[in-house]
């Protein structure tokens, strides 16, 4: 059978020349949907009677790399992805781009519409102008649009992070408050540190920008992109205060990469295209873009945040609460743009006429932002992916300093949502804080300037600042929820950016075939007998001499006959996994069965362990286990999963690792099973297994 490690071979029995077709797959987290659709693919076609040789991208690195002379062979290449793939080695190529999941629910039609899909023009790395390819169901390919966006905020959000927090820990442990802002005496060390988060948040910009251009028009648009965001991001560049911030960078990026394809389309001398796309192509984008934006698009800029100035100044005898819901409304806009910058200046200003009541306004709307979404990524876990919520513990930092930037990503990616919900709970923030007359000494915002006293009305600061935060996140979770409700119709869970796939994490509560007392398992009805805790190292060594008994041994040891179970008794899945955590306990490794189920609960509750063909991963990271175990059950009837074709899960393996093994391992568990499960012939002869010998006998071909 043809395979995804298996080489290209060049006729049938009859002589004549077989189709040789090429294969790309990758999925957001590089895990098991990878490697399911890779074997799809070489299964439909070994039965068409093709060729093919299947590169994956997963996240241990690209195996089967595709070589030049497969693709100089190839007749053409089906790229089944959901992030970013180099399509620059695919030119003159003739190249089908589709979602991962196609690949595993259609790879015969994907193998058919190849011979016809649009030929690829080369000139780049991940992104394409060729209209995606929509498939039924689950499977279409996100737009161009959206996954240049997308690239652009996963490449900034280090940057946001890093500068972020380098800038909060130097005002914290080094500044000091003074009627110019919290100031860091120069030639200190803090100084420094503070130095080298501002250069990281200077880059922040250019990176958004520089990588929505590269994933729209390939390499050549790299720096046009960045040199257009970071003129976006100054403002004296275009007689402005203020730059455009992280909206201006959006545009700039957008603008830099479909410039370059335009650029790409026209026909020049043979003997110029050699020196296009590193020499022609990003002097002639970088210059066209830096001056339209100087000259076309930086002085409506201006404008507006000079009369936005000027509109604010004839409002400061109005009613207090108004004009903080309106600051708290600007500051929430764009975060760093013109329109924040507008009236974080217009609060400025007043400082030294002696009202510090708008200023104060400006300080309690500062810090929502991040902070809110920041608590968002906490009450609404499911909503965000692994990379989102680690962004979301960085931006509740920010937020304590006033560093309204911890919110761009989160703002990046989901504006329809994001964007409307800050400026709510900045106007809420801002007019409670207007009410209650609250002041800021201080050019900065967030709870910083309350603990160094440079607010006036420090209790209903921070019930300001509470308020806004709040009503900021419930507004977010609110939007992100619908949003994602609306759109699981057209992708599964396991396809939505910012939505993981199966990958070790976490969760639940043992109940159902077992119960815990006094840190030992009790046998239920489900339930084998538990080794006690004191005796975990003699069982574990117990069944690790079982394993080797067998030879060779099932997926490394991890799963031997002690942890398998011919009939599940379970008929829904919380109980179904509460029942495999008691069957891992069994072997002595597991010393927190709550914890283990607690995390493999949680996993589930981020998206679905179903991958569709009666099967159900279900997995955890977790320091509840002392070692790598597996377990496998199966159900004659089958538990409803969520799985991607709908199928209840009649084969059901949990893996668990301890955080220290998360690495690699987990993910070459999770790798191998998926692939083998593919084979249909494999599945029939899992279930037709009439013990549990015999069920590991099969299982032993795993490799």
């Amino acid at each position: 059978m043809t395979s995804p490690a298996g080489p290209t071979t060049g006729g049938d029995s009859s002589g004549r020349k077989r189709v040789k077709l090429l294969a790309v797959t990758a999925c957001p987290t590089g895990i098991a949907h990878t490697y399911m659709a890779a074997e799809k693919l070489s299964q439909a076609a070994e039965r068409l009677g093709v060729d093919m040789k299947v590169e994956t991208q997963g996240s241990i690195g690209a195996e089967n790399v595709l070589t030049d002379n497969d693709v100089k062979d190839a007749d053409g290449i089906i790229i089944a992805a959901d992030k970013d793939v180099d399509r620059s080695r695919f030119a003159g190529k003739r190249v089908l781009s589709v979602g991962v999941s196609e690949g595993i629910s259609r790879p015969e039609q994907l193998i058919e519409r190849v011979r016809s899909a649009p030929v690829h023009g080369g000139g780049g790395g991940g992104g394409s102008v060729e209209a995606p390819a929509v498939g039924g169901g689950g499977g279409r390919e996100r737009s161009v649009a959206y996954k240049a966006l997308m690239n652009g905020v996963s490449y900034m959000i280090p940057f946001v992070v890093v500068g972020g927090l380098l800038i909060a820990i130097s005002l914290a442990l080094g500044g000091d408050a003074t009627s110019k802002g919290y100031v860091i005496p120069e030639g200190t060390f803090w100084a420094h540190v503070n130095a080298i988060g501002v250069i990281g948040f200077t880059l922040m910009v250019p990176v958004l920008s520089g990588y929505i251009a590269y994933a729209i028009g390939d390499r050549p648009a790299l720096v046009p992109g960045m040199i257009g965001g970071w003129i976006a991001n100054t403002g004296e560049l275009y007689d402005s205060k203020a730059g455009a911030g992280f909206i201006g960078a959006i545009v700039t990026g957008f603008l830099a990469g479909y410039l370059v394809v335009w650029i790409k389309k026209v026909e020049v001398p043979k003997f110029v295209r050699p020196i296009m796309p590193i020499i022609v192509i990003p002097i002639l984008a970088t210059t066209a873009l830096g001056l339209f934006f100087i000259y076309v698009i930086g002085k409506p800029i201006s404008w507006v945040f000079e009369h936005l100035t000027d509109w604010l100044s004839g409002m400061t005898g109005t009613s207090a609460i108004l004009l903080g819901a309106i600051l708290g409304l600007m500051i929430a806009f764009d975060m760093g743009g013109p329109v924040n910058k507008t009236a974080f200046l217009f609060g400025t200003g007043l400082i030294a006429t002696g009202n510090q009541t708008v200023m104060g306004m400006c300080a309690a709307a500062i810090p929502v932002m991040p902070l809110g979404q920041g608590l968002a990524t906490l009450i609404r876990r499911r909503l965000y992916s692994e990379q989102e919520r680690e962004t979301g513990m960085a931006a509740l930092f920010m937020g304590l300093f006033g560093i309204s930037e911890g919110a761009i990503p989160f703002a990046a990616a989901r504006p329809a949502q994001v964007i409307p919900a800050n400026m709510l709970g900045g106007a809420v923030a801002g007019a409670v804080a207007g009410m209650a007359s609250v002041k800021d000494a201080v050019p900065h915002g967030g709870p910083i300037v309350a603990v160094l006293g440079a607010v006036g009305g420090v209790p209903m600061f921070f019930v300001a600042v509470a308020i806004g935060t709040v009503v900021t996140a419930l507004a977010t979770v609110t939007l992100v929820d619908l949003s994602e409700r609306k759109g699981r119709g057209a992708l599964p869970v396991g396809d939505r950016v910012g939505r993981p796939e199966p990958a070790l994490a976490g969760a639940g509560v043992a109940s159902g075939g077992a119960t815990v007392a006094g840190g030992a398992l009790r046998k239920g009805p489900s339930a084998r007998p538990a080794a006690p805790a004191s005796d975990s190292a003699s069982a574990s060594a117990s069944a690790s001499a079982s394993a080797s008994a067998d030879a060779p041994e099932v997926l490394s040891g991890y799963l031997t006959e002690r942890t398998v179970k011919v009939q599940l008794d379970a008929r829904d899945k919380d109980t179904a996994i509460r029942e495999m955590a008691a069957l891992l306990a069994t072997t002595g490794r597991v010393n927190d069965l709550e914890e283990l189920v607690r995390t493999a609960l949680r996993r589930e509750e981020q998206g679905t362990t179903g991958l569709g063909e009666e099967i159900a991963i279900p997995h955890a990271k977790t320091d509840a286990v002392d070692a790598p175990v597996v377990g496998f059950a199966r159900s004659a009837e089958g538990v409803e999963w969520g799985s991607l074709d709908g199928t209840k899960a009649k084969l059901i393996f949990m893996i668990s690792v301890p955080e220290a093994a998360a690495g690699d391992e987990h993910l070459r568990i999770l790798a191998l099973l998926s692939r083998k499960l593919m084979d249909t012939d494999f599945r029939e002869r899992l279930m037709a297994a009439p013990d549990d010998a015999a069920v590991l006998d099969v299982l032993r071909e795993v490799r």
